[in-house]
């Protein structure tokens, strides 16, 4: 699963990898702190989560977590992650989470991402996506409405912090648009709460 990459127009999502440490450290900032990462990064928490994630693909687990690349270098513009699993969610939900680096904020590429993750997790066979949203982050309910999320109830996380939820139901019907989803090496189509250095909702902007 390392080699999935789903792509779209220049954007593409694929696994996270520990090539992938030095750039996130780099594009952290006070927005992801706050909104995604629950406290500043350090290279060996980074780490330590990014394992966590490459294990979680090699073992088909509940997290699935994606770099947001962008152009024909695939430079990372930040993380979006799914779990098929926490608490909280009902059979058959699935969250998302994402945030950008301050460079490529204010491009679209959030809710791009949001869109494609959703199309990988109806395939994965989720019936409905769920975006999680401080009430005092507008950026991230943007993204949410943007991508045809509704917001549907305001509740308590298990660390008692309110989210805004918004929700959008996953159709199984045939793949339409741009969209274009490969294992590489295999040319074929492939139809991806504790708080982490990458986990959260943070900033779209």
């Amino acid at each position: 699963m390392r080699d999935l990459k789903l792509t779209v127009g220049d954007l593409t999502l694929s696994p996270l990898s520990l090539a992938d440490v030095n750039a996130h450290l780099a594009g952290e900032d006070d927005l992801l702190v706050r909104w995604l990462n629950g406290g500043p990064g350090t290279r060996a928490g980074t780490e330590k989560y990014i394992r966590h994630c490459m294990e979680q693909w090699a073992t088909k687990g509940p997290l699935r977590a994606f770099g947001i690349r962008v152009g024909a270098e695939q430079t990372l513009a930040g993380t979006i992650d799914l779990r098929f699993e926490m608490p909280g969610l009902a059979a058959g939900q699935v969250n998302i989470a994402y945030g950008l680096y301050p460079a490529w904020r204010g491009r679209g590429l959030a809710t791009r991402a949001v869109l494609l993750v959703c199309r990988y997790a109806t395939g994965e066979g989720a019936d409905q996506a769920v975006i999680q949203v401080a009430p005092e982050n507008p950026g991230s309910a943007a993204v949410a409405r943007r991508a045809n999320f509704t917001y549907v109830k305001q509740a308590l996380n298990p660390d008692g912090n309110r989210f805004d939820w918004y929700v959008r139901n996953l159709s199984r019907g045939p793949a339409h648009g741009a969209d274009h989803w490969q294992q590489a090496g295999t040319g074929s189509g492939h139809t991806a709460l504790s708080r982490n250095p990458l986990d959260g909702t943070g900033p779209d902007c």
